[in-house]
């Protein structure tokens, strides 16, 4: 028997897990040391911290810190992360407790906090290729996977956010007080 249907019980699991995975992305992507961008000859490659180019045998790294862009872009990124360890917290405290008319607010409360990380980040994000251009000299440059992780962890809090958002309709559902819809019974 084939049945296909919407299982809201699952979100119990399946949403902190989603948060778990963005926590780890943007760890990923704040600790990289290999870079964010570099260049196709790999001579010249940039993390959020610091900014290394390779003369032959040598490599000369500065420190990105002493410029207010950089400072920006970590203290985006790092509050970003503490935000969404924070949402991680509640939403596991929210999804594990039985859920009732009065986790509404945590449903909402972490919606809320998610989208600010999203816009936290997505500054951080875009503030940082902008302003490197100014370092580049010449050669091609591409972005790194580092960079690409913190996208990630970017894209799961905004999509998670309306998640969390449209999860306060479907509270008897994900508490299995409803019958599951089934689309396709046979």
């Amino acid at each position: 028997m084939f049945r296909c249907g919407l299982d809201y019980r699952r979100c119990r699991w399946i949403m902190p897990l989603l948060l778990l995975f963005a926590i780890i992305f943007d760890i990923i992507a704040i600790a990289a040391q290999s870079g964010w961008i570099q260049n196709r000859d790999n001579n010249h490659y940039s993390s959020m911290w610091k900014e290394c180019r390779s003369l032959g045998d040598e490599s000369e790294c500065s420190s990105l810190m002493g410029d207010s862009w950089a400072q920006a872009v970590a203290a985006l990124m790092i509050i970003g992360l503490i935000l969404l360890i924070i949402a991680f917290i509640v939403s596991v405290s929210t999804m594990c407790s039985s859920v009732d008319e009065d986790s509404v607010n945590g449903f909402v409360g972490v919606g809320v906090l998610l989208f600010i990380v999203g816009i936290l980040q997505f500054i951080g994000l875009i503030i940082y290729p902008v302003n490197f251009n100014t370092r580049i000299f010449e050669g091609e440059y591409e972005y790194t996977w580092a960079y690409g992780f913190g996208w990630g962890a970017t894209i799961i809090c905004f999509g998670a956010s309306f998640i969390f958002c449209c999860l306060t309709r479907c509270i008897s559902k994900i508490n299995g007080d409803e019958k599951v819809d089934f689309c396709i019974s046979s």
